[in-house]
């Protein structure tokens, strides 16, 4: 009995390792439509996140396919395309994003491992300088509190970049009423308001600030998702069962769609959870 009990759990071992190493190496297409009045036409977007240097086939062919096949008027990404390891290669991120940006305008907003490049030279090197330096000679210019107005279409586009205080580990800082108004400014409420947040803790106050729209990264679904419970374990901010922790959540008359991403790091797999494309289809109501 003993013999039997042991070989199944050797058996089930193999089965989750399985999977583990398929859903790390794999990524699923995920549909969104968006329907408000004030939207002007149709629009679509690929949002990519949290890539952390991830290739998917030798330059990324892979996902440069599924971009492809979906035929997006833009791409939006919600940071961390790269790690903020010392001595990190960057060229494979830099070569996506190059074959993106000649045919797709690209928006880009930092993640906590772009900013944390910045902020660290001492620990990181010219990283920061050499990644900022291939992003503009691409012309790509990441949008740090700032917005644009896509032509056309009624749509605003904001990207944030909080401080890397609120991303301390265990707990959830708390962020004063008027911290979004002091980086962002005020959103016309005429437009459709998207905000490209990396983080995705801070949701009840983006919805406060005005964002129709949140789209968010950071946390890879939670790493592992449980079974059954279909709720991610673990967080990068190591917190067990995260709130937000992937797919669509509501705050009063805000959205957000949380990216489960498509790369990983630090703890390297997942596990019932691939990574992530993200489609959205705007389009007036």
């Amino acid at each position: 009995m003993l013999g039997i009990l042991l070989l199944i759990l050797i058996l089930l071992g193999i089965v989750i390792l399985w999977i583990m190493i398929y859903d790390s190496n794999r990524f699923v297409v995920v549909r969104h439509e968006v329907r408000d009045r004030r939207i002007v036409g149709r629009y679509r977007v690929v949002f990519l996140s949290d890539l952390h240097n991830k290739q998917y086939g030798k330059g990324n062919t892979q996902l440069l396919r599924a971009i492809e096949d979906v035929k997006p008027d833009a791409v939006l990404i919600g940071g961390d395309m790269i790690n903020g390891k010392p001595g990190e290669k960057l060229e494979g991120t830099v070569d996506l994003l190059r074959s993106l940006k000649e045919k797709y305008p690209v928006y880009y907003v930092n993640g906590n491992h772009e900013h944390r490049i910045k902020l660290y030279p001492e620990t990181y090197g010219d990283a920061a300088e050499h990644y900022g330096r291939a992003l503009a000679d691409m012309g790509i210019e990441p949008m740090v509190n700032c917005h644009v107005q896509l032509p056309g279409t009624n749509l605003a586009i904001y990207g944030s970049e909080i401080d890397k205080y609120y991303y301390k580990r265990f707990t959830v800082p708390d962020m004063k009423p008027d911290y979004l108004t002091g980086l962002l400014g005020r959103p016309r409420r005429e437009a459709y308001t998207i905000l490209l947040a990396h983080n995705p803790d801070y949701f009840p106050q983006y919805a406060q600030w005005g964002a129709d729209l949140v789209l968010s990264g950071h946390v890879h679904g939670g790493i592992i998702r449980v079974p059954i419970l279909n709720k991610g374990l673990l967080s990068p901010n190591v917190r067990f069962f995260p709130k937000y922790d992937g797919g669509v959540f509501r705050e009063g008359e805000s959205t957000m769609i949380l990216s489960r991403g498509l790369g990983i790091h630090t703890i390297p797999f997942r596990l019932f959870n691939p990574g992530e494309l993200i489609v959205i289809d705007f389009t007036e109501q």
